[in-house]
């Protein structure tokens, strides 16, 4: 990886990472047990973001940036592994299923359009 390549990771992580918190904490609300919906979105828009990104073939250092950085920020697996163990039960295999499987297919959509259309 080149200095340039490390610099775009971290400005698209710079931008991200404040995006997912702000998500959190507008969406997510207090209480261990309420519905993440916070994590839940930043986790599909950049499933689906990703999947438009390398379906267009998109590389190098547009692909830091946005890819690696700002999607790899924006997104959390930490969060929603937490999350979904915190609400145990059928509220956390229905959040689980709607996280992965959600992201998959936007992830699968995005792919799809950009191929399409690029």
């Amino acid at each position: 990886m080149t200095a340039t390549a490390a610099l775009l990771v971290a400005l698209g992580a710079g931008l991200g990472a404040p995006l997912r918190l702000l998500a959190a904490h507008r969406w997510d609300g207090p209480g261990e047990r309420r519905w993440p919906h916070g994590t839940l979105t930043v986790n599909l828009v950049g499933s689906l973001l990703l999947g438009l990104l390398v379906g267009a073939a998109v590389d190098g250092h547009l692909l830091a940036l946005l890819g690696t950085g700002f999607c790899g920020a924006l997104t959390t697996y930490s969060s929603f592994a937490v999350q979904a163990v915190t609400l145990g039960g059928r509220r956390g295999t229905a959040y689980a299923a709607a996280t992965v499987g959600g992201c998959l297919l936007l992830a699968t959509l995005g792919h799809v359009a950009a191929r399409a259309l690029f």
